[in-house]
């Protein structure tokens, strides 16, 4: 009886699980931005130049993009519960490194490390809310726990500046490590998985390569190519940007560089809200959820294009890095829900972890170019046309990631043959 009720009204708890999922997000973000913002200024600055901050981007992405292959399927074979719990101690570990480098090799495997770990953090969410809420209901809790990632962005200058000023950076890294290594212990007090949600982890698993053969993991990847680096743009160069073209220092980054995230953070919700309003209206799922998506995609590019000719001074520029961080999380809320309206729900987790390569291929590429940009453009140009070519170049790379999405990605229906093949029980089927 408790599971029938519990199939025709979702639980209330939910939203207790849903706030977990979210704490994570906010831990991720929080170990993945400190260094930027601790590098931007003082000792590391001089450690880390431009282009060496660029490259060490890389490590980190390179590392996002090999998770990526294995970290969605390893995460639904295991559940939400063991999956999020090993992401968090090896990401929340590696960050504890980062206060024993010292040179930027050093520093380079740490953040190899942690884009190791790091990675999972978003495979693991879409299979907790894929165990625990209706299909109507995905695109809010999506933007929910991903609101996550913009909130600790908001939270990383001035708690980073804070820190960095008072204890130095080394201790600012081991305190970070510590609030993770809390959230396991709370998490594993609390979460588990619903009746209905362990049946899926006993199905027929879809093997990864055939998840990538299909048309809507291989556009979902390649859309995340160049959606994905407007994102790492906004949270990897904001400090530095503040620092080279208005000179500010780690103090007073600490006191304004929360407001793009204070508008990022609302598109988490808006995106997820309005999808789903348009939903209740009565428009069908797969046009609403690329509405949705080309809407965020406008946002974003259009912010990042009018850059070079609307900014005039640091809050203006403040409000455009805002504007296309909202357009990016409002995208975000809707894609998270992509992977359970098209694959079965066991493979969810799996199909945005393979779509995920995207972003680290994408972030490695772009970083590295961000960088080596910055050096050249710099010294004969100065910081301010070398971060308007930065603004053009990324508002381009939305636009062609968007409509990859709109024209690539084909019907966001659920896709019968890999329905078929979870269900088929023959030995000749099961071998793909």
């Amino acid at each position: 009886m408790s599971n029938t009720i519990q199939e025709s009204r979702p639980s209330n708890l939910r939203w207790i699980m849903i706030s977990l999922a979210f704490l994570a997000t906010v831990l991720n973000y929080v170990h993945r931005l400190a260094f930027n913002y601790l590098s931007a200024d003082g000792h590391l600055r001089k450690l880390i130049p431009d282009d060496v901050f660029g490259y060490l981007g890389t490590a980190f992405f390179i590392a996002y993009m090999i998770s990526n292959i294995f970290s969605g399927y390893v995460i639904d074979r295991l559940g939400a519960r063991l999956g999020y719990i090993l992401c968090m101690l090896f990401w929340t570990t590696a960050g504890l490194f980062h206060a024993f480098a010292r040179n930027p090799w050093q520093f380079g495997v740490c953040r190899f490390l942690l884009g190791i770990g790091e990675a999972g953090n978003w495979p693991a969410g879409l299979k907790l809310t894929t165990e625990w809420f209706p299909p109507h209901e995905r695109s809010t809790a999506s933007g929910i726990f991903n609101s996550g990632s913009a909130l600790g962005a908001i939270i990383v200058p001035p708690l980073v500046a804070y820190m960095g000023i008072h204890y130095g950076w080394q201790s600012t890294f081991v305190i970070l490590s510590i609030f993770g290594y809390f959230w396991v212990i709370l998490f594993r007090l609390i979460y588990y998985t619903p009746a209905a949600a362990k049946q899926q982890t006993r199905e027929r698993t879809i093997p990864p390569l055939k998840l990538l053969r299909t048309r809507f993991v291989t556009t979902f990847l390649l859309g995340k190519i160049f959606l994905e680096p407007v994102w790492y743009f906004v949270t990897f160069w904001l400090g530095r940007y503040l620092v080279d073209v208005f000179h500010w220092d780690l103090k007073k980054i600490g006191w304004y560089a929360v407001l793009p995230f204070l508008i990022a953070d609302l598109g988490n919700i808006a995106g997820g809200y309005f999808t789903q309003h348009i939903i209740k209206k009565g428009m069908p799922v797969p046009r609403a959820r690329k509405l949705s998506l080309g809407i965020s995609g406008a946002i974003m590019a259009v912010s990042l294009l009018a850059g070079p000719f609307l900014i005039t001074s640091a809050v203006s520029a403040l409000i455009l890095f805002g504007l296309a961080g909202f357009g990016y999380t409002s995208y975000t809320a809707n894609c998270l829900a992509l992977p359970a309206d098209v694959v079965p729900k066991n493979a969810a987790a799996s199909a945005w972890g393979l779509a995920c390569i995207g972003n680290g291929l994408g972030g490695a590429i772009f970083q590295s170019a961000s960088g080596l940009t910055l050096r050249s453009l710099s010294a004969t140009h100065g910081y301010a046309m070398a971060y308007n070519t930065l603004f053009l170049g990324f508002g381009i790379s939305a636009l062609v990631g968007v409509a990859i999405f709109l024209f690539g990605m084909g019907p966001i229906v659920k896709d019968e043959a890999l329905a078929r093949y979870v269900l088929a029980a023959t030995p000749t089927e099961a071998a793909g």
